[in-house]
């Protein structure tokens, strides 16, 4: 059995969930959530949610699978939070990405909305709706979901040695 170390899972894992999260950025465009239909940003930007779990859900299983078929609690929380930290190192390069290539209205454009909805005076809403502050949240984000869904998916995908099966003690 061929096993991937540890660096090399949660780098594929997290390069694969930050490429996926820049097509999810080139959908919501796609879609007029930076633009036209900004009001409706907040609220469905959300869905990502399930395709975040769901790359989670792959990339745990496969962390078990290169452990033989077997993997604790503990083990794949910590194949979890090591994805997780790749996202969050990857996390400012993301956000300069979709902010400066794929949708580089979109601050404009949520500034101007919070305005005229009285969510936030201009200087307010400029204050937060920043690279800098995206940066900032994306990366913090990125560590905290990160653990909650490692902790939450590893319950769910962690599987005991079958008789006869000796335990994995890799730390995968």
């Amino acid at each position: 059995m061929v096993t991937m170390k540890p660096a090399n899972h949660a780098l594929k894992w997290g390069l694969f969930f930050t490429t996926t999260t820049l097509f999810w950025m080139v959908f919501e465009k796609g879609m007029g959530w930076h633009d036209e239909h900004i009001d409706r940003h907040a609220s469905l930007t959300n869905l990502f949610a399930f395709v975040a779990i769901g790359i989670y859900v792959i990339a745990l299983i496969n962390a078990r699978s290169a452990l033989g078929g077997s993997m604790s609690w503990k083990q794949g929380f910590f194949a979890g939070f090591r994805i997780s930290v790749v996202v969050a190192l990857l996390a400012p390069l993301s956000q300069w990405i979709t902010h400066t290539l794929i949708s580089p209205e979109f601050f404009p454009n949520v500034i101007a909305y919070s305005v005229e909805t009285g969510y936030a005076t201009r200087e307010e809403a400029e204050a937060f709706f920043n690279l800098r502050n995206y940066i900032i949240y994306s990366t913090i984000g990125a560590i905290i979901m990160g653990i909650i869904t490692s902790a939450l998916v590893a319950l769910f995908v962690r599987r005991q040695p079958s008789a006869g099966q000796a335990p994995s003690h890799a730390d995968t």
